[in-house]
């Protein structure tokens, strides 16, 4: 089955579960999955890499804004109907790859994306999947994501198709998958020596301590120096791991910071890091909140405080919302709040434990081997004769 996964840099959930799906197609051999991705948006056309950029550049400087921008892309049909923009780069990659069945992991991707796609192979020739990873809906879950058109629609979690299906999905063509992640995500939780190990050999650290991890997108999203400048300013000598995503910038700030302040106890690790590991040995995360680290925190145990500096985003306040329903995380809207949480669990152990145990009641049970087996079967039914192609 050959497969072609559409998605975009707009944040860093999308691009991530691309590569999920293609880790788990290379991992299972016996379904016989070939999995290629795509970034049409910014690879085929300025106008959308414009879009792309600006989202990005939103969610790095003022998140409030994107109440403006999400609104705007709600009542504007964007790549929605027609021929795409760059259709003729598009339309070489469906060409080559003559793919099966075609999923997009991104809300602006599959209506105009699919409807070409069935024009360029055949409507018989490749199945339409789309691959939704929002945790709630309400104000935030954008109509976009749902395209009644297409054969099949997977939400990560019941809410999430629920969502789908009164924006017009048929309930039989809605399934829930639960959490499309990276492999690593799903090894065996560490021994206490394998932790203890951790701790020594990479970070470190004191194992037996509480230890915080200040996570940021992959286009370098973060409030990283004001959480530390708050620890450092109230005295409170706690152990902390930075992710800086893709971000160069992000990373000099980190390391210059942590060069004024030698005596703080902190850890700069690259953006390549192991996630899966350092999450399941860390007490907390602090992240946005974004689909792609909640659930991660969640998948992995890991007590989530969710970053709200500067707003919250509409694709965010649906994350939030799934969170607060569930008790698995929770809201922090400035860093004094931070530095009084991390004061209190570090005196008071079975506060985040609390997190996790309502974690592992929120985890979906279905593994990501169980979406690769829904779309084997979907692509698997029979067709009608082949059209002619365009």
């Amino acid at each position: 089955m050959r497969v072609l996964l559409l998605t975009s840099s707009t944040g860093g959930g999308h691009n991530m579960r691309a590569r999920a799906f293609h880790e788990w197609a290379v991992t299972e051999p016996d379904l016989d999955v070939s999995a290629q991705w795509h970034r049409p948006l910014e690879n085929s056309s300025e106008i959308y890499a414009f879009g792309v950029w600006l989202y990005n550049w939103i969610q790095r400087t003022a998140p409030f804004l994107h109440h403006i921008y999400f609104n705007f892309l709600e009542v504007v049909p964007v790549a929605r109907s027609g021929y795409p923009l760059g259709a003729k780069k598009y339309r070489r990659i469906l060409e080559e790859l003559r793919p099966d069945v075609i999923i997009s992991v991104h809300d602006t991707l599959n209506h105009v994306f699919f409807d070409y796609a069935r024009r360029v192979l055949g409507r018989d020739r490749v199945k339409c999947v789309t691959y939704c990873g929002e945790l709630s809906g309400g104000y935030g879950f954008s109509r976009h994501w749902v395209n009644p058109d297409a054969d099949l629609f997977i939400g990560a979690v019941p809410e999430t198709c629920a969502a789908a299906v009164r924006w017009g999905m048929a309930p039989e063509k809605t399934c829930v998958g639960g959490f499309l992640l990276r492999k690593f995500f799903y090894d065996q939780a560490p021994s206490p020596a394998e932790r203890e190990a951790f701790y020594r050999d990479v970070l470190q650290l004191n194992p037996s301590e509480f230890t915080l991890l200040l996570s940021a997108s992959s286009r370098g999203a973060h409030n990283h120096l004001h959480f530390l400048d708050e620890f450092h300013r109230r005295g409170l000598d706690v152990q902390v791991v930075l992710l800086c995503g893709k971000s160069a910038a992000t990373e000099r700030d980190v390391s210059g910071w942590a060069t004024a302040h030698p005596r703080a106890r902190v850890r700069l690790l690259p953006c390549n890091a192991n996630v899966g590991q350092i999450m399941r040995c860390v007490s907390a995360v602090v992240a946005r909140p974004g689909t792609g680290t909640t659930s991660e925190a969640i998948i992995s145990g890991c007590p989530l405080l969710l970053n709200g500096l500067g707003g919250v985003m509409p694709q965010e306040h649906i994350t939030v919302k799934f969170c607060l329903q569930r008790v698995v995380g929770r809201l922090i809207r400035n860093p004094r709040q931070l530095a009084d949480i991390v004061s209190q669990w570090k005196d008071n152990p079975e506060l985040p434990e609390q997190f996790r145990q309502a974690m592992r009641v929120a985890c979906p049970q279905t593994h990501p081997r169980d979406i690769l087996r829904t779309v084997t079967t979907l692509v698997s039914k029979p067709v009608i004769p082949a059209q002619q192609l365009v």
